[in-house]
C-alpha cells in the first residue's frame, strides 16, 4: 500500500490539463483501446475517463486485451472501462469487437522477440492489417516506436519525420511494417490515421529515468555506451496520444513524440545521485551515435510537455525514497543491435 506522499504525487501528475480538456471536447464518438493491458494503456484510459467526467461528456470507453492479469482487468472496470477479453490474433473474435469512432492501437510485441520472430511479425505487422480492415470507418491512432529510426550523431538534433527509417533487428523491422501496413490501409480505405512514434515514456513505476535512479540508489555502475536519450513524462505522452485524433490524416500522418532535450545519461545519473544522497558510478566510454527522436513538429502542435526533465528527476527521487512500487520491466534503451 503506497503512502500518502506517493498518492499525492500520482494525483498531481496525472490530472488532465486545460489544453487536453479543450481538445477532448472536439473529439466525437466512443473509444476503444486495443491492447490496453500494457504499460501505457491503463493510465491513458484513466486520463480519458477523468477528462470525460470533468467535461460531463458521456462516451463509451472499451478496453481490449487477453487479460491474463485479473487484477488489471478489475482496475480498468473500476474506473469505468468496459473490458473485452479477446485474443486480437483470433480473427473471428476481432470481428466481434464493437464499431467505434476512435481506435487507439497499443498492441505489439517487443521483449522476447529474439526466438519468437514469427510471433513478433504476426503481432507487429500482420495484426495491424486485420485491425485496419476491421476499423476502416474509424479514426486510428497507432502507437509506433522510435526504434524504427536510424542511429545518428549525438551532436545532431535527432531524427525528424522526414528522415527515412533504418530499423535494426526484427522488432524494429516489424514495427516499421506496422507503420507501412496502417499507411496502406489508410490510403485504400480513406481511414484517417496517425502513426505515433514514441520514445521513451517515463513514469513513476518504469522508464529510463527510474532505471538509472534505481542503479544509482543500489550503487550499481551505469553503462555509458549509449549515453544520450530522449524521454517524455508518460502523462504528457498520454495526452498527446488522445489529442492526436484531431490530427489523423489520409494517408497516415507520422508524428514523433518525445521531450525537447537530448539528454546525457551521465548528467541524469549525477542529478539523480544528488537527490538520492548517493554517488553515481560509471563504466564504458560513450559511443558517438544514439537513437534520437526530434519531436519539434509535435511540440508545435501540442506545446512543450507540461512536466520537464528537472521535475521528472524530482518526482523519481521522491518516488524511490518513499518506497514507491515499480513494474520491473526495463526499457533496454541501451540496446544497439536490435535484439529484444
Amino acid at each position: 500500500m503506497e503512502n500518502q506522499i506517493l498518492k499525492e504525487l500520482e494525483k498531481k501528475y496525472t490530472k488532465p490539463s486545460a489544453e487536453f480538456l479543450a481538445d477532448l471536447k472536439n473529439i466525437d464518438g466512443d473509444f476503444i483501446f486495443l491492447g490496453i493491458g500494457g504499460k501505457m494503456g491503463p493510465s491513458m484510459a484513466k486520463l480519458l475517463i477523468d477528462g470525460l467526467n470533468e467535461l460531463g461528456i458521456q462516451r463509451k470507453v472499451y478496453g481490449v486485451s487477453r487479460f491474463s492479469d485479473k487484477m488489471g482487468r478489475e482496475y480498468l472496470e473500476s474506473i469505468g472501462v468496459e473490458t473485452i477479453a479477446c485474443d486480437l490474433l483470433d480473427d473471428e473474435a476481432l470481428q466481434q469487437l464493437p464499431e467505434v469512432e476512435n481506435v487507439i492501437y497499443l498492441a505489439g510485441f517487443k521483449f522476447g522477440a529474439v526466438g519468437k520472430e514469427d510471433f513478433t511479425w504476426a503481432m507487429n505487422t500482420y495484426l495491424p492489417g486485420r485491425v485496419a480492415d476491421k476499423f476502416k470507418k474509424s479514426r486510428i491512432v497507432a502507437l509506433s516506436s522510435g526504434n524504427v529510426l536510424p542511429f545518428v550523431p549525438v551532436t545532431s538534433a535527432g531524427v525528424d519525420e522526414e528522415v527515412s527509417p533504418e530499423p535494426i533487428g526484427e522488432y524494429a523491422q516489424s514495427t516499421l511494417g506496422r507503420e507501412r501496413i496502417f499507411t496502406y490501409f489508410s490510403k485504400l480505405n480513406n481511414t484517417p490515421t496517425l502513426l505515433y512514434r514514441l520514445n521513451y515514456a517515463v513514469d513513476f513505476r518504469y522508464g529510463v529515468v527510474r532505471e538509472i535512479a534505481k542503479q544509482v540508489y543500489n550503487n550499481q555502475p551505469i553503462d555509458l555506451t549509449s549515453n544520450n536519450v530522449n524521454v517524455i513524462w508518460q502523462h504528457d505522452a498520454n495526452e498527446i496520444a488522445i489529442r492526436s485524433f484531431l490530427y489523423t490524416e489520409t494517408p497516415a500522418k507520422v508524428l514523433n513524440v518525445t521531450g525537447p532535450e537530448i539528454l546525457s545519461i551521465k548528467w541524469l545519473a549525477e542529478k539523480l545521485a544528488q537527490g538520492l544522497g548517493k554517488q553515481a558510478h560509471f563504466v564504458n566510454e560513450p559511443e558517438a551515435t544514439a537513437l534520437l527522436n526530434n519531436a519539434s513538429h509535435c511540440h508545435r502542435l501540442f506545446g512543450f510537455p507540461k512536466v520537464g526533465i528537472l521535475e521528472i528527476i524530482d518526482i523519481t527521487v521522491q518516488w524511490i525514497l518513499n518506497g514507491g512500487s515499480e513494474f520491473g520491466k526495463d526499457t533496454h534503451f541501451q540496446e544497439r543491435k536490435g535484439k529484444f
